[in-house]
């Protein structure tokens, strides 16, 4: 169990196969004891979508489970969202500026280069949605 996120969740709508799980994702401060006193103590409601074959059979809106996934799955998105545009972002910059000998042109060429990445990423949504995947446990 130790390559799973778990969070507890409140199923919110069934559609079908397709369920809503609202979670209450919460940042390590959120938990301390003297949270009152700092401003960086948060805590945000989420819906994840989950599919879940036997849906409308098992669980009703209202009820309480566990939602599951990967911990591989949270590597995979940082890598995404943060590192691989980060290196694009960067290789792109200095690339620019070897050949343009402009740091504002090459700055500006680096920025638009994400333009594109995240456009691709967009393009493969469903693909991804399949990868990053959910499951739903009842909690016992």
């Amino acid at each position: 169990m130790a390559d799973t996120i778990k969070h507890q969740g409140i199923v919110e709508n069934i559609n079908g196969t397709h369920l809503q799980v609202r979670i209450v994702q919460t940042s390590a401060c959120a938990a301390c004891s003297i949270k009152g006193h700092c401003t960086s103590a948060d805590a945000k409601e989420k819906l994840i979508d989950v599919t879940c074959e036997a849906a409308a059979e098992t669980y009703r809106p209202g009820d309480r489970v566990w939602v599951t996934g990967q911990l591989s799955m949270g590597v995979m998105a940082v890598l995404l969202a943060f590192v691989v545009p980060f290196l694009v972002l960067v290789v792109s910059l200095f690339v620019f500026m070897a050949i343009w000998n402009d740091e504002l042109g090459a700055a500006l060429g680096a920025l638009f280069l994400l333009v594109p990445y995240y456009f691709i990423l967009w393009l493969n949504k469903s693909r991804l949605g399949k990868k990053f995947s959910f499951s739903i446990q009842p909690m016992n």
